[in-house]
Protein backbone atom coordinates (compact mmCIF):
# COMPACT_ATOMS: atom_id res chain seq x y z
CA UNK A 1 0.00 0.00 0.00
CA UNK A 2 2.77 2.56 1.15
CA UNK A 3 4.50 1.81 -2.60
CA UNK A 4 0.72 2.29 -4.28
CA UNK A 5 0.75 5.76 -2.32
CA UNK A 6 3.93 6.70 -3.21
CA UNK A 7 3.21 5.97 -7.07
CA UNK A 8 0.37 7.70 -7.13
CA UNK A 9 1.85 11.04 -5.15
CA UNK A 10 4.37 11.11 -7.60
CA UNK A 11 2.20 10.75 -10.38
CA UNK A 12 -0.43 13.79 -9.26
CA UNK A 13 2.79 15.66 -8.47
CA UNK A 14 4.06 15.14 -12.39
CA UNK A 15 0.49 16.40 -13.60
CA UNK A 16 0.43 19.56 -11.91
CA UNK A 17 3.84 20.44 -12.73
CA UNK A 18 2.82 19.83 -16.56
CA UNK A 19 -0.55 21.97 -16.26
CA UNK A 20 1.19 24.64 -14.76
CA UNK A 21 4.14 24.52 -17.59
CA UNK A 22 1.47 24.64 -19.43
CA UNK A 23 -0.14 27.55 -18.54
CA UNK A 24 2.46 29.59 -17.90
CA UNK A 25 3.58 28.77 -21.93
CA UNK A 26 2.82 31.76 -24.11
CA UNK A 27 3.44 32.37 -28.42
CA UNK A 28 5.65 35.48 -28.74
CA UNK A 29 2.29 36.48 -30.95
CA UNK A 30 -0.09 36.35 -28.58
CA UNK A 31 -1.71 38.88 -26.76
CA UNK A 32 0.12 41.08 -24.18
CA UNK A 33 -2.82 41.73 -21.84
CA UNK A 34 -3.24 45.27 -20.67
CA UNK A 35 -3.82 46.60 -16.91
CA UNK A 36 -6.32 48.97 -16.04
CA UNK A 37 -5.01 52.01 -17.70
CA UNK A 38 -4.48 50.24 -20.87
CA UNK A 39 -0.97 49.60 -20.62
CA UNK A 40 1.09 46.62 -20.19
CA UNK A 41 3.73 45.66 -17.32
CA UNK A 42 5.28 43.94 -19.89
CA UNK A 43 8.18 46.51 -21.84
CA UNK A 44 7.58 45.75 -25.50
CA UNK A 45 10.47 46.38 -27.62
CA UNK A 46 9.27 47.53 -31.01
CA UNK A 47 12.15 47.85 -34.70
CA UNK A 48 10.66 50.60 -36.53
CA UNK A 49 12.01 50.44 -40.04
CA UNK A 50 12.09 53.30 -42.50
CA UNK A 51 13.06 53.00 -45.95
CA UNK A 52 16.22 55.30 -45.81
CA UNK A 53 17.33 57.51 -42.80
CA UNK A 54 18.40 60.37 -44.90
CA UNK A 55 15.41 62.35 -46.01
CA UNK A 56 13.32 65.13 -43.63
CA UNK A 57 10.38 62.95 -43.93
CA UNK A 58 11.73 60.33 -42.19
CA UNK A 59 12.90 62.28 -39.30
CA UNK A 60 9.32 63.42 -39.29
CA UNK A 61 8.07 59.74 -39.36
CA UNK A 62 10.71 58.76 -36.48
CA UNK A 63 9.39 62.20 -33.86
CA UNK A 64 5.85 60.79 -34.32
CA UNK A 65 7.12 57.21 -33.16
CA UNK A 66 9.19 58.20 -30.65
CA UNK A 67 5.94 60.06 -29.36
CA UNK A 68 3.62 57.09 -29.63
CA UNK A 69 6.68 55.21 -27.39
CA UNK A 70 6.62 57.93 -24.51
CA UNK A 71 2.93 57.98 -24.09
CA UNK A 72 2.35 54.41 -23.77
CA UNK A 73 5.21 54.44 -21.25
CA UNK A 74 6.11 50.66 -21.29
CA UNK A 75 7.64 50.65 -25.44
CA UNK A 76 10.84 51.12 -26.39
CA UNK A 77 11.10 51.79 -30.27
CA UNK A 78 14.61 50.54 -32.25
CA UNK A 79 14.86 52.91 -35.35
CA UNK A 80 16.96 51.74 -37.41
CA UNK A 81 17.27 51.86 -41.28
CA UNK A 82 19.05 52.04 -44.57
CA UNK A 83 20.46 55.08 -45.22
CA UNK A 84 19.45 55.47 -48.96
CA UNK A 85 16.14 54.36 -49.91
CA UNK A 86 17.66 52.34 -53.10
CA UNK A 87 19.41 49.65 -50.51
CA UNK A 88 16.93 47.12 -50.79
CA UNK A 89 19.76 44.55 -49.38
CA UNK A 90 20.43 47.05 -46.47
CA UNK A 91 17.11 46.60 -45.40
CA UNK A 92 16.34 43.19 -45.60
CA UNK A 93 19.22 42.77 -43.38
CA UNK A 94 17.64 45.23 -40.72
CA UNK A 95 14.66 43.39 -40.93
CA UNK A 96 16.48 39.62 -40.30
CA UNK A 97 18.46 40.92 -37.66
CA UNK A 98 15.57 42.18 -35.73
CA UNK A 99 13.97 38.82 -36.23
CA UNK A 100 16.72 37.43 -34.95
CA UNK A 101 16.91 39.93 -31.69
CA UNK A 102 13.50 38.40 -31.52
CA UNK A 103 12.04 41.91 -31.03
CA UNK A 104 8.05 42.15 -30.05
CA UNK A 105 6.91 43.49 -33.22
CA UNK A 106 8.01 45.09 -36.47
CA UNK A 107 6.61 48.51 -37.71
CA UNK A 108 7.89 48.22 -41.84
CA UNK A 109 8.24 51.15 -44.60
CA UNK A 110 8.80 48.58 -47.44
CA UNK A 111 11.11 50.32 -49.49
CA UNK A 112 10.48 47.64 -52.79
CA UNK A 113 6.94 46.05 -52.84
CA UNK A 114 7.66 42.53 -53.58
CA UNK A 115 11.57 42.17 -51.70
CA UNK A 116 10.29 42.55 -48.60
CA UNK A 117 6.85 40.55 -49.10
CA UNK A 118 9.20 36.89 -47.85
CA UNK A 119 10.69 38.62 -44.86
CA UNK A 120 7.56 39.27 -43.51
CA UNK A 121 6.89 36.25 -43.51
CA UNK A 122 9.58 34.95 -42.07
CA UNK A 123 8.61 37.30 -39.55
CA UNK A 124 5.61 36.27 -38.73
CA UNK A 125 6.38 32.79 -38.81
CA UNK A 126 9.23 33.60 -36.06
CA UNK A 127 6.12 34.84 -34.42
CA UNK A 128 6.95 38.30 -34.65
CA UNK A 129 3.68 40.62 -35.95
CA UNK A 130 4.46 43.40 -38.71
CA UNK A 131 2.74 46.68 -39.22
CA UNK A 132 3.85 47.70 -42.62
CA UNK A 133 3.86 51.76 -43.16
CA UNK A 134 3.67 54.05 -46.35
CA UNK A 135 4.42 51.82 -48.82
CA UNK A 136 2.17 48.75 -49.10
CA UNK A 137 3.59 45.18 -49.59
CA UNK A 138 2.16 43.34 -52.88
CA UNK A 139 0.89 40.08 -50.40
CA UNK A 140 -0.67 42.11 -47.16
CA UNK A 141 -1.86 38.59 -45.97
CA UNK A 142 0.77 38.60 -43.22
CA UNK A 143 0.58 41.99 -42.11
CA UNK A 144 -1.03 43.37 -38.92
CA UNK A 145 -2.53 46.74 -40.46
CA UNK A 146 -1.00 49.22 -43.07
CA UNK A 147 -0.78 52.66 -41.77
CA UNK A 148 -0.58 54.96 -44.75
CA UNK A 149 -1.47 58.14 -47.16
CA UNK A 150 -3.75 57.43 -49.68
CA UNK A 151 -0.91 57.86 -52.17
CA UNK A 152 -3.02 57.31 -55.26
CA UNK A 153 -5.74 60.44 -54.59
CA UNK A 154 -2.12 62.70 -53.39
CA UNK A 155 -1.45 61.55 -57.08
CA UNK A 156 -4.97 62.85 -58.34
CA UNK A 157 -4.91 66.08 -56.10
CA UNK A 158 -1.73 66.96 -57.80
CA UNK A 159 -3.64 66.39 -61.19
CA UNK A 160 -5.92 68.73 -60.49
CA UNK A 161 -3.93 71.90 -58.64
CA UNK A 162 -1.36 71.09 -62.26
CA UNK A 163 -4.86 71.56 -64.50
CA UNK A 164 -6.66 73.96 -62.61
CA UNK A 165 -3.21 76.25 -62.67
CA UNK A 166 -2.80 75.29 -66.65
CA UNK A 167 -6.34 75.84 -67.38
CA UNK A 168 -7.33 72.64 -69.00
CA UNK A 169 -4.20 72.75 -71.59
CA UNK A 170 -0.05 72.44 -71.98
CA UNK A 171 2.59 70.20 -71.64
CA UNK A 172 3.21 68.21 -68.92
CA UNK A 173 5.99 65.96 -67.41
CA UNK A 174 6.18 63.48 -64.63
CA UNK A 175 9.27 62.56 -63.02
CA UNK A 176 8.85 59.23 -61.74
CA UNK A 177 11.06 58.03 -58.62
CA UNK A 178 12.86 54.50 -58.23
CA UNK A 179 11.54 51.30 -59.69
CA UNK A 180 9.47 49.52 -56.97
CA UNK A 181 8.75 52.01 -54.56
CA UNK A 182 4.97 51.25 -54.00
CA UNK A 183 3.95 54.48 -52.13
CA UNK A 184 5.24 56.59 -55.36
CA UNK A 185 4.33 54.25 -58.11
CA UNK A 186 0.69 55.03 -56.61
CA UNK A 187 1.08 58.93 -56.95
CA UNK A 188 2.20 58.20 -59.82
CA UNK A 189 -0.64 56.26 -61.54
CA UNK A 190 -3.30 58.85 -59.61
CA UNK A 191 -1.75 61.48 -61.20
CA UNK A 192 -1.44 60.04 -64.86
CA UNK A 193 -5.31 58.91 -64.52
CA UNK A 194 -6.89 61.76 -63.17
CA UNK A 195 -5.63 64.02 -65.73
CA UNK A 196 -6.44 61.71 -68.67
CA UNK A 197 -9.73 61.29 -67.77
CA UNK A 198 -10.41 64.76 -66.09
CA UNK A 199 -7.68 67.31 -68.68
CA UNK A 200 -7.61 65.87 -71.86
CA UNK A 201 -6.65 68.99 -72.89
CA UNK A 202 -3.44 68.56 -71.23
CA UNK A 203 -0.42 66.88 -72.99
CA UNK A 204 1.73 64.37 -71.46
CA UNK A 205 5.35 65.08 -72.54
CA UNK A 206 7.21 62.21 -70.77
CA UNK A 207 6.24 60.06 -67.65
CA UNK A 208 8.70 57.06 -68.21
CA UNK A 209 11.64 58.58 -66.56
CA UNK A 210 13.39 58.30 -62.98
CA UNK A 211 14.96 60.62 -61.23
CA UNK A 212 16.02 57.40 -59.02
CA UNK A 213 17.14 58.00 -54.66
CA UNK A 214 19.07 61.47 -54.21
CA UNK A 215 18.30 64.93 -55.33
CA UNK A 216 21.54 64.73 -57.38
CA UNK A 217 20.57 62.17 -59.48
CA UNK A 218 17.05 63.98 -59.60
CA UNK A 219 18.54 66.94 -60.85
CA UNK A 220 20.47 65.22 -63.61
CA UNK A 221 17.18 63.69 -65.49
CA UNK A 222 15.59 67.19 -64.99
CA UNK A 223 18.06 69.58 -66.81
CA UNK A 224 17.33 66.49 -69.74
CA UNK A 225 14.48 66.69 -69.51
CA UNK A 226 14.01 70.11 -69.69
CA UNK A 227 16.45 70.43 -72.53
CA UNK A 228 14.75 67.94 -74.78
CA UNK A 229 11.08 69.57 -74.02
CA UNK A 230 12.10 72.99 -73.07
CA UNK A 231 9.61 74.66 -76.12
CA UNK A 232 7.03 72.18 -74.91
CA UNK A 233 6.66 72.39 -71.23
CA UNK A 234 4.00 73.97 -69.28
CA UNK A 235 4.04 71.59 -66.08
CA UNK A 236 6.06 69.45 -64.01
CA UNK A 237 4.91 67.16 -61.05
CA UNK A 238 7.54 65.01 -59.41
CA UNK A 239 6.54 62.36 -56.50
CA UNK A 240 8.62 62.65 -53.38
CA UNK A 241 10.95 65.19 -51.56
CA UNK A 242 14.57 64.41 -52.90
CA UNK A 243 13.27 64.40 -56.98
CA UNK A 244 11.18 67.63 -56.07
CA UNK A 245 14.30 69.00 -55.03
CA UNK A 246 16.07 68.28 -58.03
CA UNK A 247 13.22 69.46 -60.48
CA UNK A 248 13.69 72.50 -58.58
CA UNK A 249 17.23 72.89 -59.08
CA UNK A 250 16.90 72.25 -62.55
CA UNK A 251 14.48 74.73 -62.71
CA UNK A 252 15.84 77.81 -61.41
CA UNK A 253 19.00 77.02 -63.17
CA UNK A 254 17.33 77.82 -66.68
CA UNK A 255 16.32 81.47 -65.75
CA UNK A 256 13.26 81.65 -68.42
CA UNK A 257 11.67 78.39 -67.21
CA UNK A 258 11.31 78.77 -63.44
CA UNK A 259 7.90 80.89 -62.39
CA UNK A 260 6.71 80.28 -66.18
CA UNK A 261 6.62 76.40 -65.67
CA UNK A 262 4.09 75.31 -63.12
CA UNK A 263 5.66 73.33 -60.83
CA UNK A 264 3.87 70.65 -58.25
CA UNK A 265 6.26 68.62 -55.29
CA UNK A 266 5.18 66.20 -53.18
CA UNK A 267 6.50 66.26 -49.38
CA UNK A 268 8.18 69.96 -48.06
CA UNK A 269 11.82 71.00 -47.37
CA UNK A 270 12.65 74.39 -46.88
CA UNK A 271 13.75 74.78 -49.70
CA UNK A 272 10.52 74.01 -51.85
CA UNK A 273 8.77 75.56 -49.11
CA UNK A 274 10.44 78.82 -49.88
CA UNK A 275 9.58 78.40 -53.78
CA UNK A 276 5.92 78.42 -52.73
CA UNK A 277 6.76 82.55 -51.68
CA UNK A 278 8.95 82.61 -54.90
CA UNK A 279 6.75 81.51 -57.59
CA UNK A 280 8.58 78.46 -58.31
CA UNK A 281 6.19 76.03 -56.58
CA UNK A 282 2.91 76.17 -56.99
CA UNK A 283 1.48 73.34 -55.24
CA UNK A 284 2.81 70.53 -52.84
CA UNK A 285 1.19 67.52 -51.69
CA UNK A 286 1.41 67.00 -48.30
CA UNK A 287 1.58 64.04 -46.28
CA UNK A 288 1.23 63.85 -41.83
CA UNK A 289 4.84 61.75 -41.19
CA UNK A 290 4.32 62.49 -37.54
CA UNK A 291 0.92 61.04 -37.34
CA UNK A 292 1.72 57.94 -39.40
CA UNK A 293 4.67 57.18 -37.28
CA UNK A 294 2.21 57.44 -34.30
CA UNK A 295 -0.17 55.51 -35.34
CA UNK A 296 1.96 52.83 -36.83
CA UNK A 297 3.50 52.65 -33.53
CA UNK A 298 -0.06 52.85 -31.35
CA UNK A 299 -1.67 50.26 -33.68
CA UNK A 300 1.22 47.60 -32.98
CA UNK A 301 0.72 47.63 -29.46
CA UNK A 302 -2.80 47.59 -29.36
CA UNK A 303 -2.67 44.27 -31.71
CA UNK A 304 0.05 43.07 -29.18
CA UNK A 305 -2.53 43.80 -26.02
CA UNK A 306 -5.17 41.57 -27.91
CA UNK A 307 -7.46 44.76 -29.28
CA UNK A 308 -8.85 44.66 -32.84
CA UNK A 309 -6.91 46.89 -35.56
CA UNK A 310 -8.01 48.13 -39.02
CA UNK A 311 -6.52 46.59 -41.90
CA UNK A 312 -5.90 50.04 -43.03
CA UNK A 313 -5.72 53.51 -41.52
CA UNK A 314 -5.17 56.71 -43.17
CA UNK A 315 -3.28 59.43 -42.73
CA UNK A 316 -4.54 62.25 -44.94
CA UNK A 317 -3.61 63.75 -47.72
CA UNK A 318 -3.29 67.82 -48.62
CA UNK A 319 -1.95 70.64 -50.94
CA UNK A 320 -0.36 73.49 -49.50
CA UNK A 321 -0.53 76.70 -52.05
CA UNK A 322 0.56 79.88 -52.39
CA UNK A 323 -3.00 80.86 -51.28
CA UNK A 324 -2.80 78.71 -48.48
CA UNK A 325 -0.22 77.86 -46.92
CA UNK A 326 -0.29 80.22 -44.12
CA UNK A 327 -3.10 78.82 -42.61
CA UNK A 328 -3.11 76.80 -39.21
CA UNK A 329 -3.18 73.41 -40.26
CA UNK A 330 -1.17 73.76 -43.52
CA UNK A 331 1.95 75.61 -41.51
CA UNK A 332 1.63 72.64 -39.33
CA UNK A 333 1.80 70.28 -42.34
CA UNK A 334 4.71 71.83 -44.17
CA UNK A 335 6.65 72.26 -41.05
CA UNK A 336 6.38 68.67 -39.53
CA UNK A 337 7.95 67.94 -35.94
CA UNK A 338 11.66 66.11 -36.45
CA UNK A 339 13.45 63.28 -33.89
CA UNK A 340 15.50 64.81 -31.96
CA UNK A 341 14.50 68.93 -32.20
Amino acid sequence: MTVKRSAAKLASVIVVALLTSVGCAQSKDSAVKPSADGSSGKQLRIAVIPKGTTHEFWKSVHAGAQQAADELGNVEITWKGPLQENDRDGQITVVQDFITKQVDGICLAPLDSQALVKYVGDAKAAGIPTVVFDSALADERDIVSYVATDNNQGGAIAARQMGKILRGKGGVILLRYNPGSESTEQREQGFLDTLTKEFPGIKILSSDQYALTTPEEALTKSQQLLLKFRDQVNGVFTVCEPNSTGMLGALEGERDLAGKVKNIAFDPNAKLIQGLTDDTVHGIVLQDPVKMGYLAVKTMVEHLQGKPVDKRISTGEYIATPENMNEPNMHKLLHPAQFGE
